[in-house]
């Protein structure tokens, strides 16, 4: 009986745990994590989308386009795309005046025909926009860099065709509007080596493009 009294007495002088805040030092910016919900995921989909572009900032042409892109996403950052595209190059304004009867100047300019392009996608950013009214859309951004080749032809009567190696650059957004489709946005400049029949040199040219469309992706293979 006096065992029993001693140890009810030890267990009732046993302070009670601590309830209140824990000390747990100071945290540093490289220890806090903000965990963004991917609601929209690309890993491991392949993405199919059909777009229509323009190249508006050619010095003698302005060319319509229609684009079509595959691409394969082994992460949520990493993508790898095959684009094929191709349109008419008009002549602008521009040319139109310098070939008038005023000025009567021939330039050696090239009209886009046709490109295919395979190129790296990269994916840094996913967010979220708030449009008010609970309207939250989805979207993300991605850079690419590639390798491809373009078809040109000339603007003068002779019409030579010229295909130049091309090195795209681009920067592009989607705009998830349901768990399989987005809306895409993307500008590209495709900076080409070419070689001009006429003068028989080889310059540098830029065909800077501005497109939108549609993405529509594939169920996930796991």
């Amino acid at each position: 009986m006096l065992t029993l009294l001693l140890a009810s007495l030890a267990f009732a002088e046993t302070p009670p745990p601590a309830t209140g805040p824990v000390d747990v030092g100071v945290l540093r910016n490289s220890d806090i994590r903000v965990v963004q919900k991917v609601l929209y995921t690309k890993e491991d989909r392949m993405e199919l989308g059909v777009s229509l572009g323009v190249m508006p900032f050619d010095g003698y042409t302005i060319a319509p386009q229609v684009l079509g892109t595959l691409a394969l996403h082994p992460s949520e950052q990493l993508g790898l795309e095959v684009q094929v595209g191709g349109g008419y190059g008009l002549k602008n304004s521009v040319y139109t005046q310098l070939e008038s009867a005023t000025y009567g100047v021939a330039v050696e300019a090239y009209r886009y025909l046709a490109s295919a392009e395979a190129a790296v996608q990269w994916t840094p950013i996913y967010a979220k926009m708030n449009l008010g009214n609970g309207t939250i859309l989805h979207h993300d951004v991605y850079g690419l860099v590639g390798v491809g080749a373009t078809l040109e032809q000339s603007v003068f009567p002779s019409a030579e065709i010229a295909i130049a190696p091309t090195l795209p650059i681009g920067i592009g957004t989607r705009i998830y509007v349901g768990p399989n489709t987005a809306l895409k946005f993307e500008l590209r400049d495709n900076v080409m080596a070419e070689y001009r029949a006429q003068s028989q040199t080889w310059g540098l040219k830029q065909n800077v493009s501005i497109s939108a469309g549609l993405s529509f992706f594939g169920k996930a293979k796991n």
